[in-house]
C-alpha cells in the first residue's frame, strides 16, 4: 500500500508541473479588445491619448482614460504612424516578449523527459519495485531472499521420510552451529552439497530444515533468477550473492533447480559467451573463491543431475551429493503423520493402511493426498476426516474425478463390465500377482471403469513370472470381451492393455535378459524408420528373432489367460451381473465371488437408493477407480491392468 501511494504522489507532483507548464503558453483573454478599423477611426477623431505598439499588438489610452487593445492586420499601413502623429497620439515602442530561458528548457525537455518516465515505468514493472532490491538500475543485484534465523521455523521434525539424507546433513548443522569444533582439527565442512531426487521428495524443505536447526540466515533463490535478457547480469548476481552472504556467514545460500543455470557447457550458439555459461562460470570462480571456514555453505537442489556441468560437481565445489528418494511405507507413514497435525483425522483413520495403498507417492503426493480428503470431508459437512475420505482422495489423485454424468447404453456398460472382470479374475488367478483391491466401472477420467491392483508391500524389483502374471492380466480384458461376444464383438478398449503388454514383453526380451532364446544381452532400441533398414545395435536377423521370441511371449501369456477364463467363465458372469447392480466391488466382493459365493453388497449399501438397479456405491467404494476400455496407468500405481512395468 506504501508503494502505491508513493506511486501516486509523484505522478501527481509530474502532471502539476506539466500543467502548470501549459497553463502558462496558454493566451490570455484580454478586456477591451477593439477591431482596427474602430481603431483608426478614434484615433482620427483624436480621442486617443497614447498607444504602445509591439509588433502587430496595440494597447492605449483614451482620453478618457479607458484602456483598449486591438490587432494591427498582417499587411503594410503605412498611413498609421502619419495618423498618430498628426492627432497628437503618443507613441511608444514596445520590445517583443520573449519566453523565459526556464519556460524554453522546460518546453524543449518534455520529450525526453516523457520518455525517461515510460521507461522508468516499464522497468519497475519488470524488476518489481523502484530503489534497492528489484529495482530499474539494480539488474546486477542478487535476487536472492533472505531469511533470518528467528524467521525460519522449520526443522527436523518436519521432515519425514527421508532419514538417510537428513543423516546426511546433520554434521551440516553442528558445524553451522559450531564451527570451531570442527576447525581445531583442521577439518573442513563441504562447502556445496547437491540434493537430487524425484520432483515433491522434500529437497527445498530439507535445505530450510537445515537452517532452522543451525538457527543460521537463509538465502534461497532460483536457478532461473540468475539470468536475465542482458549479457553479465547473471555473474554480476552471483557475485553479489556471495558478497552478502560472506557478510551474514554463518550462513546458507540454497539454489533451487540449479539445473537451469548449471547445465552443460557448449551446447549454445554463444560461442561460450551467452548469459547462462557466463553466469555458470562465474558461480564456479565464486564457489572456488571462498574457504570453508568462512561458514558459508552452499546447497542447492535439482531433479535432473544428468544434465549438470562436470566441472560443478567436482570435489571443491559440490563435496557431497545427497539423494532424496521417494518414502518407503515406512516413511510414507511418517509424512502422512506430519501432515496430518494439520487436520482434524478420525480416531478410526489408520495412516499406515492409507500408507501401504500409496506405493509410489511422493511427500508433495501425501500432503495433496491429505488435503484432498479435507475437501471432501468438507463437502460432506463433517468434522473429521475419516477412511472414507482418503480412500476417495487417493482415488481421486490416481484415476482422475468420477464421470457419474457419462451417459452410457447398457450395451456399452455391459462390455465394460466384462472387460474389467475380466482384468480382475486373471489378476486373482496367475501366481505372484498384486491382490486385486477395486474394479468400477465408473467412468473416470479418460476411462470407462478401471481395475485396481494394490501391493501388500514396496516392491523394487520384478521375476519372471510376476511379469508374465501382469502380461495375462493385461490381456484378461481383451479376452472377456472375445470369450462374450466374438472375435467380432471385441472393442478398441484394449488398446492401451495391448501397448503396455507390447512393451513390457519387448522388454523382457532386450532390455532385462528374460528370454532363454536371446539370453542376458543387452539389445538397443530400434532406431530404424523403414523395414531392412538395419540398425546400429544389433542386426536385421537379431530383429527378427527379437520380434519372434516378443510375439512367443505374448502369445503364451494369451493362451494362458484364455484357458483360465474359460475355466471360471462361470464367475465372469457373476462378476459381470454384479458390477451392473453395484458399479463398483471391493476386495471382499471380489473374494466371494472368486469363491462362487452370494456376493455381499458394498459397505453402506441402501437398495432404496437406487432406482435403476444400479444401487448407490457405498461411501467407500463410491470414487473408485475407472479405466475405460483404454485404461491409463496413473502414478506407480496399477490402474486398469497389473502394476506398470519396473
Amino acid at each position: 500500500m506504501n508503494d502505491l501511494v508513493k506511486n501516486l504522489v509523484v505522478w501527481l507532483v509530474l502532471a502539476a508541473i506539466l500543467m502548470s507548464v501549459f497553463n502558462s503558453f496558454t493566451p490570455k483573454e484580454v478586456e477591451n479588445e477593439i477591431i482596427y478599423s474602430e481603431f483608426v477611426t478614434d484615433v482620427q477623431n483624436e480621442r486617443v491619448s497614447s498607444v504602445a505598439i509591439s509588433g502587430l499588438i496595440i494597447e492605449g489610452v483614451r482620453l478618457d482614460g479607458s484602456t483598449f487593445k486591438t490587432v494591427r492586420p498582417n499587411v503594410q499601413d503605412p498611413g498609421l504612424m502619419d495618423d498618430l502623429l498628426n492627432h497628437n497620439v503618443k507613441v511608444v515602442g514596445k520590445e517583443p516578449e520573449t519566453p523565459s530561458l526556464l519556460s524554453q528548457l522546460l518546453v524543449a525537455a518534455f520529450p525526453i523527459l516523457l520518455i525517461l518516465a515510460i521507461f522508468v515505468f516499464f522497468m519497475r514493472q519488470m524488476q518489481g519495485g523502484a530503489g534497492g532490491k528489484g529495482g530499474p538500475m539494480s539488474f546486477g543485484k542478487s535476487k536472492a531472499k533472505l531469511l533470518n534465523s528467528d524467521q525460519i521455523s522449520t526443522t527436523f521434525a518436519d521432515v519425514a521420510g527421508v532419514d538417510e539424507a537428513k543423516e546426511d546433513v546433520s554434521e551440516l548443522v553442528d558445524f553451522l552451529s559450531d564451527p570451531t569444533r570442527f576447525q581445531r582439527l583442521g577439518g573442513r565442512i563441504p562447502k556445496g552439497v547437491l540434493m537430487v531426487g524425484p520432483p515433491g521428495t522434500g529437497k527445498t524443505l530439507l535445505a530450510k530444515a537445515i537452517a532452522g536447526e543451525a538457527k543460521v540466515p537463509f538465502f534461497s533463490i532460483s536457478g532461473s533468477d540468475f539470468v536475465e535478457m542482458f549479457v553479465g547480469v547473471g555473474a554480476a548476481r552471483v557475485r553479489d550473492m556471495f558478497e552478502q552472504a560472506k557478510k551474514q556467514a554463518p550462513c546458507i545460500i540454497f539454489i533451487d533447480e540449479i539445473d537451469a543455470v548449471g547445465r552443460h557447457r557448449g551446447g549454445g550458439y554463444g560461442g561460450g559467451n551467452d548469459e547462462r555459461e557466463q553466469t555458470l562460470n562465474q558461480l564456479l570462480v565464486e564457489m572456488d573463491g571462498f574457504e570453508g571456514n568462512e561458514g558459508v555453505i552452499v546447497i542447492a537442489a535439482t531433479n535432473r543431475p544428468d544434465v549438470l556441468d562436470k566441472a560443478l560437481l567436482r570435489p571443491g565445489r559440490f563435496d557431497r551429493q545427497v539423494y532424496v528418494s521417494l518414502p518407503d511405507i515406512r516413511g510414507r507413514e511418517q509424512i502422512l503423520k506430519v501432515h496430518a497435525r494439520k487436520v482434524p483425522i478420525d480416531e478410526k483413520v489408520e495412516l499406515s493402511v492409507i500408507a501401504r495403498g500409496t506405493p509410489g507417492f511422493s511427500g508433495a503426493d501425501l500432503a495433496n493426498l491429505i488435503n484432498e480428503a479435507a475437501l471432501f470431508s468438507a463437502r460432506g459437512n463433517r468434522r473429521v476426516v475419516g477412511m472414507e475420505e482418503f480412500e476417495q482422495a487417493r482415488d481421486k489423485i490416481m484415476m482422475g474425478a468420477e464421470r457419474r454424468s457419462m451417459v452410457m447404453s447398457d450395451k456399452e456398460k455391459s462390455n465394460t463390465a466384462y472387460h474389467e472382470a475380466g482384468h480382475a479374475i486373471i489378476g486373482k488367478l496367475v501366481p505372484e500377482h498384486d491382490p486385486v483391491h477395486k474394479v468400477t466401472i465408473i467412468p473416470r477420467g479418460r476411462a470407462l471403469g478401471v481395475t485396481q491392483y494394490l501391493p501388500e508391500e514396496d516392491r523394487y524389483s520384478m521375476s519372471r513370472r510376476q511379469l508374465f502374471s501382469q502380461l495375462c492380466s493385461l490381456f484378461g480384458g481383451r479376452l472377456a470381451e472375445e470369450l462374450i461376444g466374438g472375435l467380432d464383438g471385441v472393442t478398441t478398449g484394449a488398446s492401451n492393455d495391448i501397448e503396455r503388454a507390447t512393451q513390457m514383453a519387448r522388454n523382457m526380451v532386450t532390455k532385462w535378459g528374460l528370454s532363454e532364446t536371446m539370453g542376458p544381452v543387452l539389445y538397443g532400441e530400434d532406431e530404424s524408420q523403414n523395414p531392412g533398414g538395419g540398425n546400429a545395435h544389433y542386426s536385421e536377423d537379431t530383429s527378427r528373432q527379437i520380434d519372434r521370441e516378443v510375439r512367443t511371449i505374448l502369445d503364451d501369456a494369451y493362451s494362458q489367460a484364455k484357458k483360465l477364463l474359460e475355466d471360471n467363465r462361470d464367475i465372469l458372469e457373476a462378476m459381470k451381473d454384479a458390477l451392473m447392480e453395484f458399479e463398483t466391488i471391493d476386495a471382499d466382493q471380489v473374494e466371494d465371488l472368486m469363491l462362487r459365493r452370494k456376493v455381499r453388497p458394498p459397505k453402506h449399501w441402501d437398495d432404496n437408493d437406487s432406482d435403476t438397479g444400479a444401487g448407490k456405491p457405498s461411501a467407500e467404494a463410491s470414487d473408485e477407480a475407472s479405466s475405460e476400455p483404454v485404461k491409463e496407468p496413473a502414478k506407480e500405481g496399477p490402474i486398469g491392468g497389473p502394476v506398470e512395468e519396473v
